[in-house]
């Protein structure tokens, strides 16, 4: 398993942060992820929110509001140099999915192994000069903001909740009332703060600051029904018409024992071995999926380069931009990467994508026993990343 010291006070075990503040409160952790520090500066986020295939926003606000105007302006990507030129005092720009463009950033993840690695969202950095913030706001995931330069002012108010008021007609969700401030600090490059779903938090840059958004969350109701009727239409049976006990009534009524029967036979099959699949394969499809469209790997390396260069040092590590995970049923596992299931994998090839979906590295040694071109396949779909020596 990885090395990298999770992201926790030196005093706080996994079991003690899921148990006491895991969705229930916040937490400082001061040099919780020092790694960061040096590791990007403002012009490679501003450069990075240029690019064609960037997910990016630019959002200024005005420093007084106009009549009729909102005060904030947001512009979506793709951004030009023009969309930065005359802009107010006050203004961020957010670049999401920086594990695509970054995948030494993206093994940052392994510092948050006591969260399961479906449940990672993705990194989004927020770039912004003195006074830059995105106004007072709250979540719906889990979020650990990660300093990686400069600093930044910090408050945490009230929990929030759907009957939460927002501020009228402005392009984003923010409101005026935290409610009683909790938390007051400031972070400066290294230092983490988690903050649970539905906490109200405002940031305000103290200078140049990069803030780094670690963000997790799980999938909802929807996303699981839409994935369980997907799977299901492949099994014939189902669509045969069910078997209903009829008695004597109108007929023009749609009795309740009628629906009550329909919905007793549709929990049966849920809790049946069949459903008992169809959830499981619904969940790791859900799960597993990417949220933003993958870029085709470039440079990739032939047989003959991967080979060389893992004699020579180098190491195969999960590319943390994909989605690769696992799960048991009736003792068989099962691989799923960006939303497909891994059909017909030896016994190999599957021992090998777990130990690389758990955060571990594998090297030359590992590859004894697996066809060389099948790894090559991982490398090419994106699934792993291929990490030469420091010279």
């Amino acid at each position: 398993m990885t090395s990298m010291p999770l992201c926790l006070p030196d005093s706080m075990t996994p079991e003690h942060f899921l148990t006491e503040y895991w969705q229930k409160k916040p937490l400082l952790i001061r040099q919780g992820l020092p790694q960061l520090i040096g590791m990007f500066e403002p012009d490679d986020m501003l450069g990075l929110a240029l690019e064609e295939d960037a997910t990016a926003r630019l959002l200024s606000q005005a420093a007084v509001k106009q009549a009729d105007e909102p005060q904030w302006q947001l512009k979506k990507s793709p951004l030009t140099e023009a969309n930065f030129d005359n802009l107010p005092e006050q203004w961020t720009v957010l670049v999401q999915n920086l594990e695509q463009w970054s995948p030494e950033l993206g093994q940052l993840w392994q510092a948050f192994d006591f969260i399961p690695q479906w449940q990672r969202d993705d990194i989004m950095v927020s770039y912004a000069p003195k006074g830059g913030s995105v106004g007072k706001h709250y979540d719906d995931y889990d979020v650990f903001l990660a300093q990686g330069y400069g600093k930044r002012h910090w408050q945490l108010g009230k929990f929030c909740d759907k009957n939460t008021e927002f501020v009228a007609d402005e392009p984003i969700r923010l409101f005026d009332d935290m409610g009683e401030i909790v938390f007051d600090e400031i972070l400066e490059a290294g230092d983490v703060l988690y903050v649970p779903p539905k906490l109200s938090h405002f940031g305000v840059a103290q200078d140049d600051c990069l803030t780094f958004s670690f963000g997790c969350r799980r999938p909802n109701l929807m996303q699981i029904i839409d994935s369980m009727a997907d799977i299901a239409t492949n099994d014939s049976d189902l669509f045969v018409p069910m078997l209903l006990p009829q008695a004597l009534q109108s007929s023009g009524e749609l009795k309740a024992d009628s629906i009550e029967a329909i919905k007793n036979q549709l929990l049966q099959l849920l809790q049946s071995e069949r459903g008992n699949h169809i959830i499981h394969q619904a969940v790791a499809e859900v799960v597993s999926k990417r949220q933003y469209d993958a870029l085709v790997p470039e440079d990739t390396p032939t047989t003959d380069e991967m080979i060389a260069a893992l004699a020579a040092g180098a190491i195969l590590q999960a590319d943390y931009s994909n989605r690769l995970l696992y799960t048991e049923i009736d003792n068989d596992t099962a691989l799923y990467a960006n939303g497909q299931r891994l059909d017909g994998l030896q016994a190999t090839s599957i021992a090998l994508l777990v130990r690389l979906s758990n955060g571990e590295h594998l090297t030359l040694d590992d590859m004894e026993g697996i066809d060389s071109d099948e790894v090559m396949e991982w490398l090419e779909n994106g699934w792993i990343w291929l990490n030469y020596p420091e010279e």
